[in-house]
């Protein structure tokens, strides 16, 4: 099976990298940090990607060009809310949110925005200012309003998708360069990739991000050919299946970088603190899991076995 992506969107996807490359990386996250300049020049270079005429809601085509740029986003850790402005409605960006705990990264930002929760209900969100925390150094704690009525579930599909893409370019972007450390660090006189267990770690890292990439791929695919409530089942199951490739990726990328990886200077630092809002939001893995078990039960989950199974 050709799962290689068509050739306009690759080379969509090559021109987005080299233009967010040339902002400085994660390095240039990291000074966004202090300096809202950094932000500025961020939101203007997806307009000259043309990010903004973007329509993800209409094919399968878009959102494929949506969502590699949401990959090369997430590879040179983008210090701007892609996937929330590709998602705006009437010129409010998209938030995905948890009621329970409201926050919502570069919520800071200029302009207005909408919160939505994973049910698709919709709220109205009062932003405070911004934690400056270590983990998601642009998350803003939010108040929502009562209940303003509901989004189209397929939002909040879309939202979860292209939120996994980013996830995907972000450990992408780990692997190699915890590869590129372990073929060149010499410890006791040879490449830390001569030793076995250090092969098998970035092995097993390296199948579990190819296994993302091409689910990633199929849900998009998936978004015309599904129901659509199988298509809200399979963008659940992305997200699982990135929140779970990061954690291990990024685990994987600190044990084998040492004390490095957790130091600002290491690019692997700044791309782990800065995907968390991703991983962690807007609810857990534990929780993302829970909701797939009615869908398995009903049959909106399609697994091999397509007919809804009876409860115990």
């Amino acid at each position: 099976m050709n799962t290689a992506l068509p050739e306009d969107i690759s080379e969509f996807a090559t021109v987005a990298a080299k233009r967010f490359a040339r902002l400085g990386g994660p390095q240039a996250a990291l000074r966004a940090e202090t300096d809202d300049a950094v932000r500025d020049e961020a939101g203007r270079a997806l307009l000259d990607l043309g990010a903004y005429d973007l329509d993800v809601r209409s094919s399968a085509d878009e959102l494929l060009a949506a969502a590699v740029l949401c990959q090369a986003a997430g590879a040179t850790v983008l210090p701007y809310p892609l996937v929330e402005e590709l998602l705006s409605i009437d010129g409010a960006r998209l938030a995905l949110v948890n009621p329970r705990g409201p926050r919502i990264d570069h919520g800071d930002l200029p302009g207005e925005w909408v919160a939505v929760d994973l049910d698709a209900n919709r709220y109205h969100p009062r932003l405070s200012s911004r934690a400056n925390a270590k983990l998601g150094p642009f998350l803003v704690p939010a108040t929502l309003s009562a209940l303003e009525g509901t989004v189209p579930p397929a939002d909040v599909a879309l939202h979860l998708l292209l939120g996994s893409w980013r996830i995907l370019g972000a450990v992408q972007r780990a692997l190699q360069i915890v590869t590129d450390h372990v073929n060149t660090r010499i410890q006791f006189g040879k490449p830390l990739a001569d030793f076995q267990a250090v092969r098998f770690a970035v092995a097993d890292a390296a199948v579990a991000v190819r296994g993302l990439e091409e689910l990633a791929k199929y849900t998009v695919w998936r978004s015309e050919s599904a129901r659509p409530q199988a298509f809200s089942a399979d963008a659940l199951v992305l997200r699982l299946k990135a929140v779970d490739t990061a954690r291990h990726v990024l685990r994987t990328s600190h044990q084998l970088l040492g004390a490095l990886g957790f130091c600002d200077e290491s690019d692997v630092s700044v791309i782990d603190r800065h995907t968390q809002p991703l991983i962690r939001l807007p609810v857990s893995a534990e929780e993302l899991a829970l909701r797939l078990i009615p869908g398995v039960r009903d049959g909106r989950l399609e697994t091999l076995f397509n007919q809804p199974v009876a409860a115990p």
